[in-house]
Protein backbone atom coordinates (compact mmCIF):
# COMPACT_ATOMS: atom_id res chain seq x y z
CA UNK A 1 0.00 0.00 0.00
CA UNK A 2 1.07 3.56 -0.80
CA UNK A 3 0.18 6.68 1.29
CA UNK A 4 -2.86 7.11 -1.86
CA UNK A 5 -4.39 3.33 0.50
CA UNK A 6 -7.97 4.40 1.53
CA UNK A 7 -8.48 7.90 0.07
CA UNK A 8 -11.87 8.64 -0.69
CA UNK A 9 -12.10 9.33 -4.18
CA UNK A 10 -15.06 10.48 -7.11
CA UNK A 11 -13.75 9.74 -10.12
CA UNK A 12 -16.16 10.93 -13.43
CA UNK A 13 -15.58 9.32 -17.29
CA UNK A 14 -14.29 6.16 -15.08
CA UNK A 15 -15.77 3.52 -17.96
CA UNK A 16 -13.36 4.08 -20.63
CA UNK A 17 -9.77 6.08 -21.44
CA UNK A 18 -8.15 7.52 -18.95
CA UNK A 19 -10.39 7.75 -16.26
CA UNK A 20 -10.81 3.70 -16.44
CA UNK A 21 -6.66 3.53 -16.47
CA UNK A 22 -6.77 5.74 -13.49
CA UNK A 23 -9.31 3.57 -11.49
CA UNK A 24 -7.05 0.97 -12.07
CA UNK A 25 -4.15 2.29 -10.89
CA UNK A 26 -5.71 4.22 -7.46
CA UNK A 27 -6.96 0.49 -7.03
CA UNK A 28 -4.04 -1.42 -6.87
CA UNK A 29 -2.79 1.29 -4.85
CA UNK A 30 -5.45 0.85 -2.31
CA UNK A 31 -7.93 3.65 -2.58
CA UNK A 32 -11.42 3.56 -2.40
CA UNK A 33 -13.30 4.51 -5.21
CA UNK A 34 -16.86 6.31 -6.46
CA UNK A 35 -16.92 5.23 -10.24
CA UNK A 36 -18.90 7.50 -11.87
CA UNK A 37 -20.04 7.39 -15.91
CA UNK A 38 -23.47 6.59 -17.57
CA UNK A 39 -22.40 2.93 -18.77
CA UNK A 40 -23.38 0.58 -16.01
CA UNK A 41 -22.47 -2.69 -17.47
CA UNK A 42 -18.59 -1.55 -18.27
CA UNK A 43 -18.66 0.47 -14.58
CA UNK A 44 -19.46 -2.99 -12.66
CA UNK A 45 -16.92 -5.13 -14.84
CA UNK A 46 -14.45 -2.39 -14.19
CA UNK A 47 -15.17 -2.28 -9.94
CA UNK A 48 -14.24 -6.08 -10.17
CA UNK A 49 -11.48 -5.61 -11.85
CA UNK A 50 -10.43 -2.88 -9.02
CA UNK A 51 -11.29 -4.71 -6.59
CA UNK A 52 -8.79 -7.73 -7.79
CA UNK A 53 -6.28 -5.19 -7.58
CA UNK A 54 -7.13 -4.58 -3.74
CA UNK A 55 -9.02 -1.45 -3.64
CA UNK A 56 -12.29 -0.76 -2.82
CA UNK A 57 -14.85 0.64 -5.71
CA UNK A 58 -18.89 1.23 -5.98
CA UNK A 59 -19.81 1.61 -9.27
CA UNK A 60 -22.03 4.72 -9.16
CA UNK A 61 -23.94 5.10 -12.80
CA UNK A 62 -24.11 8.85 -13.14
CA UNK A 63 -24.90 11.38 -16.00
CA UNK A 64 -22.70 14.38 -15.09
CA UNK A 65 -25.08 16.85 -16.99
CA UNK A 66 -28.34 15.99 -14.72
CA UNK A 67 -28.33 17.98 -11.17
CA UNK A 68 -30.04 15.07 -9.52
CA UNK A 69 -27.49 12.34 -10.67
CA UNK A 70 -24.62 14.64 -9.42
CA UNK A 71 -26.73 14.92 -5.95
CA UNK A 72 -27.01 11.10 -5.58
CA UNK A 73 -23.77 10.52 -6.76
CA UNK A 74 -21.92 12.57 -3.49
CA UNK A 75 -24.62 11.28 -1.39
CA UNK A 76 -24.26 7.85 -1.97
CA UNK A 77 -20.08 8.39 -1.77
CA UNK A 78 -20.29 9.95 1.46
CA UNK A 79 -22.80 6.73 2.59
CA UNK A 80 -20.45 4.33 1.06
CA UNK A 81 -17.12 5.92 2.17
CA UNK A 82 -18.03 8.26 5.26
CA UNK A 83 -16.62 11.42 3.49
CA UNK A 84 -14.88 12.55 0.16
CA UNK A 85 -11.06 13.43 0.06
CA UNK A 86 -10.72 13.43 -3.42
CA UNK A 87 -12.88 14.70 -6.94
CA UNK A 88 -11.52 14.19 -10.30
CA UNK A 89 -13.32 15.64 -13.10
CA UNK A 90 -12.03 13.50 -15.82
CA UNK A 91 -15.92 12.81 -17.60
CA UNK A 92 -15.42 14.90 -21.10
CA UNK A 93 -16.53 14.83 -24.75
CA UNK A 94 -14.67 16.55 -27.67
CA UNK A 95 -15.48 17.05 -31.57
CA UNK A 96 -13.84 16.65 -34.70
CA UNK A 97 -14.83 19.52 -37.14
CA UNK A 98 -13.91 22.86 -38.60
CA UNK A 99 -15.78 25.37 -37.74
CA UNK A 100 -17.55 26.61 -40.79
CA UNK A 101 -18.88 23.21 -41.58
CA UNK A 102 -21.11 22.81 -38.81
CA UNK A 103 -24.72 22.38 -39.46
CA UNK A 104 -26.12 21.94 -36.31
CA UNK A 105 -24.02 24.51 -33.43
CA UNK A 106 -26.06 22.41 -30.73
CA UNK A 107 -22.85 20.28 -30.40
CA UNK A 108 -21.33 23.56 -28.84
CA UNK A 109 -23.95 23.68 -25.65
CA UNK A 110 -23.13 19.62 -25.21
CA UNK A 111 -19.96 20.00 -24.97
CA UNK A 112 -19.48 22.85 -22.72
CA UNK A 113 -22.00 21.46 -20.49
CA UNK A 114 -20.28 18.13 -19.81
CA UNK A 115 -16.93 19.69 -20.13
CA UNK A 116 -17.38 22.83 -18.06
CA UNK A 117 -20.70 23.24 -16.21
CA UNK A 118 -20.44 19.56 -15.15
CA UNK A 119 -17.42 19.94 -13.15
CA UNK A 120 -18.78 23.00 -11.85
CA UNK A 121 -21.99 21.52 -10.65
CA UNK A 122 -20.13 19.03 -8.93
CA UNK A 123 -17.73 20.80 -7.46
CA UNK A 124 -20.13 22.64 -5.31
CA UNK A 125 -22.02 20.11 -4.58
CA UNK A 126 -18.38 18.37 -2.63
CA UNK A 127 -17.19 21.26 -1.77
CA UNK A 128 -18.58 20.81 1.57
CA UNK A 129 -17.13 17.23 2.13
CA UNK A 130 -13.83 18.47 1.15
CA UNK A 131 -13.75 21.24 3.24
CA UNK A 132 -14.32 19.17 6.03
CA UNK A 133 -11.71 16.47 4.60
CA UNK A 134 -9.29 18.96 3.49
CA UNK A 135 -9.72 17.42 0.28
CA UNK A 136 -8.70 17.81 -2.84
CA UNK A 137 -9.60 18.76 -6.54
CA UNK A 138 -8.59 17.35 -9.88
CA UNK A 139 -9.65 19.12 -13.24
CA UNK A 140 -8.29 17.15 -15.84
CA UNK A 141 -8.63 19.41 -18.52
CA UNK A 142 -6.04 19.45 -22.23
CA UNK A 143 -3.44 21.20 -24.10
CA UNK A 144 -6.49 22.39 -25.56
CA UNK A 145 -7.12 23.99 -22.84
CA UNK A 146 -4.25 26.34 -23.04
CA UNK A 147 -3.77 26.96 -27.16
CA UNK A 148 -6.64 27.31 -29.99
CA UNK A 149 -6.44 23.80 -31.83
CA UNK A 150 -8.06 23.55 -35.23
CA UNK A 151 -11.14 21.33 -36.14
CA UNK A 152 -11.41 21.57 -32.10
CA UNK A 153 -12.89 25.02 -31.63
CA UNK A 154 -15.69 24.06 -29.07
CA UNK A 155 -13.51 21.46 -26.99
CA UNK A 156 -10.48 23.90 -26.95
CA UNK A 157 -13.29 26.03 -25.77
CA UNK A 158 -14.47 24.23 -22.67
CA UNK A 159 -11.03 23.46 -21.34
CA UNK A 160 -10.60 27.51 -21.87
CA UNK A 161 -13.27 27.69 -19.50
CA UNK A 162 -12.37 24.47 -17.02
CA UNK A 163 -8.48 25.89 -16.73
CA UNK A 164 -9.96 29.43 -16.13
CA UNK A 165 -12.15 28.15 -13.49
CA UNK A 166 -10.31 25.97 -11.65
CA UNK A 167 -7.36 28.15 -11.60
CA UNK A 168 -9.78 31.05 -10.03
CA UNK A 169 -11.22 29.00 -7.72
CA UNK A 170 -7.51 27.52 -6.36
CA UNK A 171 -6.89 31.22 -5.29
CA UNK A 172 -10.32 31.65 -3.74
CA UNK A 173 -9.86 28.42 -1.67
CA UNK A 174 -6.69 29.46 -0.38
CA UNK A 175 -6.39 28.76 3.40
CA UNK A 176 -9.50 26.90 3.52
CA UNK A 177 -7.56 23.75 3.02
CA UNK A 178 -8.91 22.53 -0.40
CA UNK A 179 -6.71 21.90 -2.78
CA UNK A 180 -7.09 22.93 -6.29
CA UNK A 181 -5.03 20.87 -9.38
CA UNK A 182 -5.08 21.42 -13.24
CA UNK A 183 -3.85 18.58 -15.34
CA UNK A 184 -3.37 19.28 -19.11
CA UNK A 185 -2.57 16.34 -21.02
CA UNK A 186 -1.41 16.92 -24.67
CA UNK A 187 -2.51 13.32 -26.26
CA UNK A 188 -2.98 10.33 -24.42
CA UNK A 189 0.26 8.70 -26.78
CA UNK A 190 1.49 5.15 -26.23
CA UNK A 191 4.08 4.82 -23.47
CA UNK A 192 7.35 2.56 -23.95
CA UNK A 193 5.90 -0.98 -24.08
CA UNK A 194 8.56 -2.10 -21.77
CA UNK A 195 6.41 -0.25 -18.76
CA UNK A 196 5.00 -2.31 -16.24
CA UNK A 197 1.93 -3.04 -14.35
CA UNK A 198 0.93 -1.02 -11.00
CA UNK A 199 1.59 -3.30 -8.53
CA UNK A 200 2.43 -6.41 -10.00
CA UNK A 201 5.30 -5.96 -12.34
CA UNK A 202 3.27 -7.35 -15.71
CA UNK A 203 3.51 -5.72 -18.47
CA UNK A 204 1.02 -3.23 -19.00
CA UNK A 205 -1.50 -3.71 -21.05
CA UNK A 206 -2.22 -1.82 -24.39
CA UNK A 207 -4.78 0.42 -22.84
CA UNK A 208 -2.69 0.59 -19.81
CA UNK A 209 0.07 1.67 -21.91
CA UNK A 210 -2.08 4.65 -24.08
CA UNK A 211 -3.25 6.33 -21.11
CA UNK A 212 0.28 6.20 -18.39
CA UNK A 213 1.61 9.67 -18.85
CA UNK A 214 -1.66 11.50 -17.99
CA UNK A 215 -2.75 8.87 -15.16
CA UNK A 216 1.06 9.30 -13.43
CA UNK A 217 0.95 12.88 -14.23
CA UNK A 218 -2.23 12.58 -11.96
CA UNK A 219 -0.86 9.99 -9.46
CA UNK A 220 2.47 12.74 -9.38
CA UNK A 221 -0.28 15.56 -7.77
CA UNK A 222 -1.97 12.83 -5.62
CA UNK A 223 1.32 12.40 -3.49
CA UNK A 224 2.58 15.22 -2.97
CA UNK A 225 -0.71 16.65 -1.67
CA UNK A 226 -1.51 13.64 0.72
CA UNK A 227 2.05 13.95 2.33
CA UNK A 228 1.12 17.28 3.65
CA UNK A 229 -1.76 16.59 5.18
Amino acid sequence: MTEIAKLKVILTGASEGIGRALALALAAKGARLALAARDRQRLETLAQECRALGGEARPLPTDVTSAQDCEWLVAETVKAFGGIDVVIHNAGVTMWSRFDALQDLGIFERIMEVNYHAPVRLTALSLPHLKQSKGLLVAVASLAGLTGVPERSGYAASKHAMIGFFDSLRIELRGSGVEVSVVAPATAARSDPRDYDYRRGARLSPHQQAYAPPVGAIQERLCPWVAVR
